[in-house]
C-alpha cells in the first residue's frame, strides 16, 4: 500500500487545460518523490494508481468552503462527506482538509477563494520529530524544545500550513508511588506554532521552537509530544524524566536592633547544580511599598547571603532567577517560588493608671447625699405634675361653665371671724330689747341703756 501511494503521488501532476501548444506536463519533484503541485487554473490530475489521496486547500480566511468537479462532471461538497464513505473533509476556517478513498482518476478542478500562488499539498507519511528532553530537571526550570514535522521525511515549506497543525506538549505522571506526583494525572504544558512569535524563532521554517516552565509538582514524569490534525494525530512519547525540587533552600536572620540588616541566606545542592557558575538576581519588595534589585555574582561557595533593609514589621517579599549550570554541564534558567516572611508588628505596652485611696465612709456620705437629692427632684417633679394636672382641670372647668353653660360665677364666702362677730352683736341687742321692756327704759341708737326715773333725792 505504502509503495502503491509513492508511485501514486509521482503521477499526481497539474491538469493546465484542454490541448494546445503550451500544454505541458510540469509536475514539481523533490528528490524524485512529489508532494506538492502548483495549482494552475484550479485544475489537477490524479493518477489512475491512486488508492487514497488527502488534498489540502487554503483559502481566504473566513471564505466558504471550495468545490471538487471530478473529471465525469459530478461535483463534491464539504456537506457530502456525511453521506459518502469514500469522503472526509474538514471545513476550517482558512483551509479544506480532504481525503478522497479510491478517487476518480483524471483532470480535477477545484472552485473556491483559493488564495493566489496556492498549491495542492498531497500529504504522504507525516512524522514528528523532536529533540529529547534533558535528564537532569527542576521545577521553576524552563526548557527550549524544538520539533520538526515532515512530510516524506522532508520539512514541509508550504507557509499556510502552520494553521493546520500544532505542537502539543504533555507531561504524564508515571504514578510511581516512590516520587510526590504519584497519582497527578497530565499535566498540559503548552502548545507550539511555527509562526515566528513568541519564542518560535522563524516563521514558515517548518520547525516548532518553544520554551516552557516546569511549575507542575516534582516527580517523576514521561514527556508526550504530539501534533494533531482533523485526519491524523502523531505522537512522540519520550523517555520518564525526573523533576527534581528547586535545588536551593532559604534560612532568614531578621535584625536584632533596629540599625542592622536582615540576612537571607541562599544554600546551593551541589549536587544538582556547580555552584561556580551559578548566577542570582531578583527583586525585593518592602513593607513600605519600596521595591529594590538585586543581583549576586558566581562564587564557589555553597551559600549567598542577602541582605534585605529592616524597615521595621511588615511583609517582605523576595523574587529571584537563577542561572547556572548544572552537573551535566547543561546551562540552565530557572525562577524560584518567591520567598516571603513577616515581621510582626510590637506590642507597645500600655502605661498603668494609678488610681488614688478612696474614702470609703466620704464615699458613702456622698452616695447618700446624691441619693436624697435624687429623692427630693422626685417628689418636686411628683408634685409639679399634680399641681399642673389640677390646674388643668380647673381652667377646663371655668371654661366649660362660662361658654357652654352661659353661667356667670357666684362666689359666697364665708369667713368664720366675721360670723362670731355679727353672733356676739345680735346677742347683745336682743339682752337690750328685753331690759328696756322690764324696767321701762329704751336703748338709744348706741345701744346704751337710758335710765329715765326721778331719785328720791
Amino acid at each position: 500500500m505504502r509503495k502503491q501511494l509513492l508511485a501514486g503521488l509521482v503521477c499526481l501532476i497539474p491538469f493546465t487545460g484542454f490541448a494546445n501548444e503550451q500544454n505541458k506536463i510540469t509536475p514539481l519533484e523533490r528528490d524524485g518523490v512529489q508532494n506538492e503541485i502548483p495549482l494552475l487554473e484550479n485544475r489537477f490530475r490524479i493518477d489512475h494508481k491512486i488508492d487514497k489521496v488527502t488534498l489540502l486547500f487554503f483559502r481566504k480566511r473566513g471564505a466558504p468552503a471550495v468545490v471538487l468537479v471530478r473529471p465525469d462532471g459530478t461535483k463534491y461538497y464539504a456537506t457530502d462527506s456525511v453521506k459518502n464513505d469514500d469522503l472526509d473533509w474538514y471545513d476550517e476556517l482558512s483551509y479544506d482538509l480532504v481525503t478522497i478513498s479510491n478517487p476518480m482518476p483524471g483532470p480535477w478542478q477545484v472552485v473556491g477563494s483559493i488564495l493566489p500562488d496556492s498549491r495542492i499539498m498531497v500529504l504522504g507519511e507525516i512524522e514528528l520529530n523532536v529533540d529529547p528532553l534533558p535528564p537532569m530537571l527542576f521545577r521553576g526550570e524552563t526548557v527550549k524544545l524544538t520539533g520538526r514535522v515532515l512530510n516524506d521525511g522532508e520539512p514541509i515549506e508550504v507557509g499556510q500550513f502552520r494553521d493546520v497543525i500544532s505542537l502539543h506538549v504533555d507531561f504524564v505522571s508515571t504514578n510511581n508511588s516512590d516520587y510526590a506526583n504519584f497519582g497527578a494525572g497530565t499535566q498540559s504544558v503548552t502548545d507550539f506554532k511555527d509562526d515566528g512569535r513568541g519564542f518560535d524563532e522563524r516563521p514558515l521554517d517548518g520547525v516548532f521552537t518553544g520554551e516552557f516552565k516546569l511549575v507542575f509538582p516534582a516527580g517523576e514524569w514521561q514527556p508526550e509530544l504530539y501534533i494533531e490534525t482533523p485526519i491524523l494525530k502523531r505522537t512522540v512519547v519520550q523517555k520518564p524524566i525526573v523533576v527534581h525540587e528547586p535545588p536551593f533552600d532559604y534560612e532568614i536572620a531578621l535584625a536584632e536592633q533596629d540599625e542592622d540588616d536582615h540576612i537571607l541566606t541562599i544554600s546551593l545542592n551541589p549536587e544538582i547544580v556547580k555552584p561556580e557558575t551559578v548566577l542570582i538576581q531578583g527583586k525585593i519588595y518592602y513593607p513600605n511599598n519600596e521595591e529594590q534589585m538585586f543581583s549576586l555574582d558566581a562564587d564557589k561557595s555553597q551559600t549567598r547571603e542577602l541582605a534585605i533593609k529592616n524597615y521595621d514589621w511588615g511583609r517582605y517579599s523576595v523574587e529571584l532567577s537563577v542561572f547556572g549550570s548544572n552537573m551535566n554541564d547543561r546551562e540552565f534558567m530557572a525562577t524560584l517560588p518567591t520567598y516571603k516572611f513577616e515581621i510582626e508588628r510590637p506590642i507597645e505596652a500600655v502605661p498603668e493608671i494609678v488610681r488614688p485611696e478612696i474614702d470609703l465612709e466620704a464615699q458613702a456620705e456622698q452616695q447618700r447625699i446624691i441619693e436624697e437629692e435624687q429623692k427630693a427632684s422626685t417628689m418636686l417633679m411628683v408634685t409639679l405634675i399634680v399641681v399642673g394636672n389640677l390646674t388643668v382641670l380647673l381652667l377646663g372647668w371655668l371654661a366649660i361653665r362660662i361658654f357652654v353653660q352661659k353661667k356667670p360665677l357666684k362666689f359666697k364666702i364665708s369667713l368664720p371671724f366675721l360670723k362670731k362677730k355679727n353672733q356676739t352683736e345680735n346677742d347683745e341687742q336682743a339682752t337690750n330689747e328685753n331690759e328696756v321692756g322690764k324696767n321701762g327704759s329704751k336703748n338709744d341708737k348706741s345701744g346704751e341703756i337710758l335710765n329715765l326715773s326721778m331719785s328720791d333725792d
